[in-house]
């Protein structure tokens, strides 16, 4: 009778140690700061990761996250600070001797050792007897899908199935903490999309904690319980995918993830969760808030493209958040069509809509006078 496999999505939906008084971080950076010279590389940073928790660092490049990641696996001291695993300080301790393995974006395969070498390379290392070096061999090939390559050459591999032996290798001595550089960013985007599903759900079966370094905003958005969003060495917000795409804290967190407008203006009144923007696009905005805003200040109000609606007149049932313009640039991207529109500001503004419909007709189209709409509650209003 076949195995039938059952979903994650429980658990990783019910998972949220961090909202848990009762539960501390199994790693912790405390007030950390990495100095190269003069420069900061990470600036007094604090970060807690709780066990079994899938976390990215995501940022762009030369914002610290890799060199955080170096200094949880050894290969580099803070010059400030402490970093902690399971409470324990690791400052000193040699990266081999740190439960934590690092899987590296070049895989760093040795091209004489076959897959199964490779694979157990560390577990020789540690001295492990080669009958229980075999079984764990043929355990992790089996957890990566890789059974019957354990003669081959990693020559002899493709991309995804090299990436698949550095994951077994990392996964061997079963370590507390995987940590991943840039672990797909050699990988075509259809493999990378279905590796980091398979990552998701081997780290739910081992039951391990994960930390990434990414770039890439997708592959945090779809693979992390939670993400810190850097810049310049420092952490800007740390908040599950969801909460870092709908509330961003703060500009550079709303513009770095995603597609996003942001108007400015000043605030012309804000009272009883209601706030109205005078942009500097000419046209007045009604936003919800949590709380007042301080009239004549500066705000920035952020929209995704997802939430406007665009249409060849003015809906009837609109009174405000109306933007007027003409199609500037169309993106067919097959799942969705992208629109720049140009406002009579000169201003442009990115909508988006579904393509629900296969070969809809009635299109819009280049240069057609076009109204873009949208719910007070459909952006978020960010301070200045």
């Amino acid at each position: 009778m076949a195995t039938v496999q059952k979903s994650l999505g429980n658990i990783r939906r019910s998972f949220a140690p961090w909202a848990d008084a009762t539960q501390s971080p199994v790693i912790e950076f405390d007030r950390v700061t990495k100095r190269f010279g003069e420069f900061k590389a990470v600036d007094d940073l604090s970060l807690g990761i709780y066990r079994r928790e899938f976390h990215a660092l995501l940022g762009p490049s030369g914002c610290g996250k890799s060199t955080l990641l170096r200094m949880l696996g050894g290969f580099e001291e803070p010059s400030q600070g402490d970093v902690r695993l399971d409470g324990q300080s690791l400052i000193g301790i040699a990266p081999h001797r740190r439960p934590v393995n690092m899987m590296f974006q070049s895989y760093a395969l040795f091209p004489h050792m076959d897959v199964a070498g490779n694979i157990a390379f560390g577990l020789k290392q540690d001295g492990m007897a080669k009958s229980e070096r075999d079984d764990r061999v043929a355990e992790m090939l089996k957890l990566v899908k890789l059974d019957g390559f354990a003669a081959r050459k990693p020559q002899q591999l493709s991309g995804g199935q090299q990436q698949r032996v550095a994951l077994a290798r990392s996964l061997a001595k079963r370590p507390k903490v995987l940590l991943l550089d840039e672990p797909l960013g050699a990988l075509d985007k259809k493999l990378r999309e279905e590796t980091q599903f398979e990552l998701m759900d081997l780290q739910q079966e081992m039951g391990l904690t994960f930390l990434i370094v990414t770039h890439d905003q997708e592959e945090a958005m779809t693979m992390a319980d939670r993400i810190s969003v850097m810049d310049q060495g420092r952490i800007v917000q740390v908040a599950t995918p969801e909460i870092i795409y709908e509330a961003p804290a703060t500009r550079y967190v709303a513009d770095f993830i995603g597609s996003v407008n942001i108007l400015a203006g000043t605030i012309e009144s804000s009272t009883g969760g209601t706030t109205r923007i005078a942009t500097t696009s000419g046209v007045t905005i009604e936003a919800e808030t949590a709380g007042d805003l301080a009239t004549g200040s500066e705000a920035f109000f952020a929209i995704r493209p997802e939430k406007m609606r665009l249409s060849r007149q003015k809906p009837a049932d609109v009174s405000i958040n109306a933007l007027h313009g003409e199609i500037w640039d169309i993106a067919y991207l097959g799942d969705m069509t992208l629109f720049n529109v140009k406002l009579e500001s000169g201003d442009i503004v990115r909508a988006a809509t579904l393509n629900s419909v296969r070969g809809a007709s009635e299109q819009i189209g280049y240069d057609e006078a076009v109204w873009l709409t949208f719910t007070p509650d459909s952006g978020i209003v960010l301070a200045g």
